[in-house]
């Protein structure tokens, strides 16, 4: 079920792109809410369940994910927390690409059908979003539909792919801890700068607080 439910957010996502065609501000205040969702459930689920059942060094781990996380920052120009700009024309950049697929893969690893429904739903809220952003960058590039069209069911299956061999690969399964730990790294750089980023001028966004707001109740009731 959470592999249908993680192929279906990325579809749901492509849905909104292609019949509602979202403008940025709609986007960025949908990206708002994930990012406050996503670090809520990371500070009050996934910590402590870390912590809880790590041995030690599970703080290296989490180190480890920020790390990465800012590698793949370098290479896919912050598209994990909404930002794409086009290159050549409107191409989309095949590092930019292959980033976002790595990005997707790694969080599936961690999410089955028995454990880790929190993230599971953290996930989706912030991969809806994520799709709107590319989408909307492949509906204005140059491509052709089913070529954008490709590239998004490409993009599709890297969370389910990751949750297949997390939850079938004895060496995933061994050092699960370790890499939710790794996860939740990921997870705190892309939620904190999608919150803490400055707004248009510096200027207070009282619109953008309240959708970080909602983020942050949504998370803590469920």
């Amino acid at each position: 079920m959470s592999l249908i439910i993680l192929f279906l957010s990325v579809i749901a996502g492509i849905g909104i792109v292609y019949t509602l065609r979202p403008n940025a501000k709609f986007t960025q205040l949908l990206l708002s809410f994930s990012g406050a969702y996503l670090l809520a459930i990371t500070v009050t689920n996934l910590l402590p369940e870390v912590f809880q059942h790590a041995e030690k060094n599970v703080g290296l781990f989490i180190i480890l994910g920020l790390l990465i996380q800012l590698i793949m920052d370098y290479f896919s120009k912050g598209a994990e927390h909404g930002h794409i700009h086009s290159h050549d024309n409107g191409k989309l950049p095949t590092f930019l690409f292959i980033s976002l697929c790595l990005h997707a893969f790694m969080e599936g690893v961690p999410i089955n059908d028995h454990q880790h429904q929190e993230l599971l739903w953290a996930i989706i809220v912030h991969k809806i979003p994520i799709t709107i952003v590319l989408g909307s960058f492949l509906v204005h590039s140059k491509r052709p539909l089913v070529q954008c069209l490709s590239l998004l069911l490409i993009f599709s299956l890297m969370s389910p792919l990751g949750s297949l061999i997390g939850s079938n690969v004895p060496l995933a399964l061994i050092y699960k801890t370790e890499i939710t730990a790794i996860i939740i790294g990921v997870f705190l750089h892309i939620s904190t700068i999608i919150i803490f980023e400055s707004s248009e001028n510096h200027k207070f966004n009282i619109v953008k607080f309240i959708a970080i707001i909602l983020g942050f109740g949504v998370a803590l009731i469920i």
